[in-house]
């Protein structure tokens, strides 16, 4: 009967365990299979959560700007650095992510629209624009975290490119 007891107790416990860590979403790996990693900068944790409503991540952010300015990015866009803008590596092209500023509490939406970042230990990099709506250039890196919006499945959104002030289209 104790056998039995202890048999059970085991079975729902590693039942349980596994159900808990199939909700994690990828951070990113080479391969995009691994269920989540734990990565450190400058000691911060790295993790992420989700459920049925929400999901997020919490890592360090950085920026990026001026030498990319204009260059093509993974959408096929050209990267704006002041758009509201960022580059993940896992999220769909053309998801919308709500990030904020684990420090001041600042929050902004941007749109992914580019792969990166490829420093380990980070979660995203955002555009110039965006890391000074967040308050964080001069620092180059944050804390922050990530809430994800749903993109239609299979659709990217691209931008066109922006025109001058003034500018008349038909």
């Amino acid at each position: 009967m104790r056998r039995s007891l202890v048999h059970g107790l085991a079975t729902l416990l590693l039942l349980v365990s596994t159900e808990a860590g199939s909700a994690r979403i990828p951070i990113g790996s080479e391969s995009g299979r691994t269920p989540s990693r734990l990565g450190k900068n400058n000691d911060l944790p790295q993790t992420s959560r989700t459920n049925a409503r929400k999901s997020f991540q919490v890592g360090t952010a950085s920026w990026y700007g001026a030498q990319y300015d204009g260059k093509t990015t993974a959408s096929g866009e050209p990267f704006d650095m002041y758009a509201l803008t960022a580059a993940h590596l896992t999220l769909p092209l053309g998801s919308l992510v709500r990030v904020t500023n684990l420090s001041n509490g600042k929050t902004v939406t941007l749109r992914v629209n580019d792969r990166g970042p490829f420093v380990n230990g980070r979660i995203i990099d955002v555009s110039y624009h965006a890391a000074r709506v967040l308050n964080f250039v001069k620092t180059g890196a944050q804390l922050v975290r990530l809430d994800f919006e749903d993109a239609p499945p299979g659709k990217v959104r691209i931008v066109p490119k922006r025109l001058p002030f003034g500018a008349i289209t038909r």
